[in-house]
């Protein structure tokens, strides 16, 4: 296996109270002695040091949560590939005002003809729900036609809605319309390997680690029970590019310290300062998000704090230039600008709100609380 990038380090040396770690662990072992879930694994990163990692619970029954467990991303797995993208426009491949039209013209089709990758990703695209059938996900030929006959459900850049699938997947067949490559690929040449996560980030699940991945679970009459089409070996594959993405933590706090090192991982770079500058920053103001009923302060990928009284995922004490993401009812990763802290911490079970935000918050809050 490739060394993980990031030295080992402690919670004293990168200066976080290790008391309030502590009623995070509390926290998370009550959660899964309550069944809300069988397992979880939290890892916190600061100036380029795990200050801290661990795992707890069942990855699958009868099955321990370990360091090497890779838990399912769901929508986590945007920021890996947003990240592809912010590549791509690095290296002059196209810019996020283009239309995607101008790269895929049969994305034209239904009206599309004038949406812009910067709509796209930041979810005002106006095709929200549209959905790409199971049998595209290994024929590309079908997932590209798939995309370019997406419909519009509202007038493109006049709302912010929370596309759950449907960006990501255009953001792959434009990826893929560029490169020559499976999108998945390149993910992971230009991202995941480059950086040396490459043990420890998926996005698209080799078979060789199907046994180190933990299953997806959601409430059931008795305890928890597996969601079946979140654990399949095609699900696990196909590697959706706005959900089907798997991860350690520590790979997860890793990738959010590159964008808090302005691209940079140790001595491996992969994206210049202004690159990140560019794509971690507040386009959409204080829109509401249709979907989130909060504004959500959309970057290119990740989300931001800012300035209003709560946020999705983030932590309420978030400083306001905190960007991250999170995954359906189970996971948020993150990262501080202000700290250089980042956390991300992942479970596997898909709870629904109001549980799931207000755990949300105090756990980012609990890690927030321990920044000194």
């Amino acid at each position: 296996m490739t060394p993980f990038p990031l030295p080992a380090g402690n919670l004293d040396d990168a200066a976080l109270r290790p008391e309030q770690i502590g009623r995070l662990e509390a926290l998370i072992g009550a959660h899964i002695a309550e069944g809300r879930y069988p397992g979880a694994q939290i890892a916190i990163a600061r100036h380029g040091k795990l200050a801290f990692f661990n795992s707890y619970g069942h990855a699958t029954a009868g099955r321990e949560a370990d360091a090497e467990t890779l838990w399912l991303l769901y929508s986590n797995t945007k920021v890996v590939t947003a990240a592809a993208s912010w590549v791509l426009a690095e290296r002059g491949a196209f810019r996020f005002t283009d239309r995607v039209a101008d790269h895929i013209p049969a994305f034209a089709r239904n009206g599309k003809g004038d949406i812009t990758i910067m709509e796209v990703i930041t979810h005002r695209a106006g095709y929200p729900n549209a959905q790409v059938p199971q049998s595209a996900w290994e024929d590309h030929d079908k997932l590209r036609e798939s995309v370019c006959d997406f419909s519009l459900e509202f007038t493109p850049g006049t709302r912010l809605h929370y596309h759950g699938q449907s960006a990501h997947w255009t953001l792959a067949v434009l990826i893929e319309s560029l490169t020559g490559q499976d999108f998945r690929t390149f993910v992971r040449e230009a991202v995941i390997a480059p950086l040396g996560l490459g043990d420890d980030i998926h996005v698209g699940l080799p078979e060789s680690c199907f046994a180190r991945a933990a299953d997806m679970h959601a409430p059931a009459e008795a305890g928890v029970a597996p969601i079946a089409e979140n654990n399949t070996p095609a699900w696990r594959r196909a590697g959706s590019p706005g959900a089907g993405g798997y991860a350690t933590a520590r790979g997860m706090a890793a990738l959010y310290q590159m964008m808090l090192g302005g691209g940079a991982l140790g001595a491996a770079r992969i994206l210049a300062p202004r690159t990140l500058a560019y794509a971690i920053r507040n386009w959409t103001g204080d829109m509401v998000d249709a979907y989130m009923g909060m504004p959500m302060h959309r970057g290119l990928g990740p989300h931001l704090r800012g300035h209003t009284p709560t946020v999705r995922g983030l932590g309420s004490f978030a400083s306001p230039t905190t960007f991250g993401h999170g995954g359906v009812g189970s996971s948020y990763c993150w990262g501080d600008p202000e700290s250089g802290v980042s956390f991300a911490y992942l479970t596997n079970c898909r709870i629904p709100d109001p549980w799931h935000s207000l755990r949300l918050d105090v756990v980012s809050n609990l890690v927030h609380s321990a920044i000194l």
